[in-house]
């Protein structure tokens, strides 16, 4: 039994490590990001936050006014549910959950580190009138899965920011 056990971590490691499979490193954000104002509407709405953890993760400090070397702008995040098609009984049968984000980053002086980013992500969802409460609870596991994902690709696009002179 042991013998198999060893054998089957010992081709997993050797699968991974084949296929070229690494954990995620910290990501290289530019020097000016090491103190960021975020200026969000919303700062406890789901992306906000999620945002918020990443870049701490990933040593930024949150501050605000004169003591930010850069600022995070996100004026657009907006989450919205379109009905997509209606069954005979006039109820809803399919929706689609997209998440619109739109983002910069500039430097202490107003100068633009990365312009305006648009992201758009959308789930589309078949709704059965059976599973009432199921539905609801999907549709809020989705709407916090679209604002990870976009969470991870603002990170993404921050760390294709050029770096500048600090």
């Amino acid at each position: 039994m042991t013998i198999r056990l060893i054998a089957g971590i010992l081709s997993l490691v050797l699968l991974c490590t084949g296929c070229g499979f690494q954990l995620r490193d910290d990501v290289e954000l530019p020097p000016q990001m090491a103190k960021t104002q975020m200026v969000v509407d919303d700062e406890y709405s789901p992306l906000a936050r999620k945002v918020r953890v990443m870049l701490e993760q990933n040593g930024v400090q949150f501050v605000g006014g004169k003591a930010a070397s850069a600022i995070l702008e996100i004026p657009v995040n907006s989450v919205v549910t379109d009905v997509l098609t209606i069954g005979n009984n006039a109820r809803v049968r399919e929706y689609r959950v997209s998440h619109t984000v739109r983002f910069r980053l500039l430097d202490a002086n107003g100068g633009v580190l990365l312009d305006w980013q648009n992201l758009r992500q959308a789930r589309e969802v078949s709704f059965n009138e059976q599973q009432i409460l199921a539905g609801s609870r999907e549709q809020e596991y989705l709407k916090k899965e679209l604002a990870e994902t976009l969470s991870r690709l603002i990170i993404a696009r921050l760390e294709s920011a050029p770096v500048g002179s600090d």
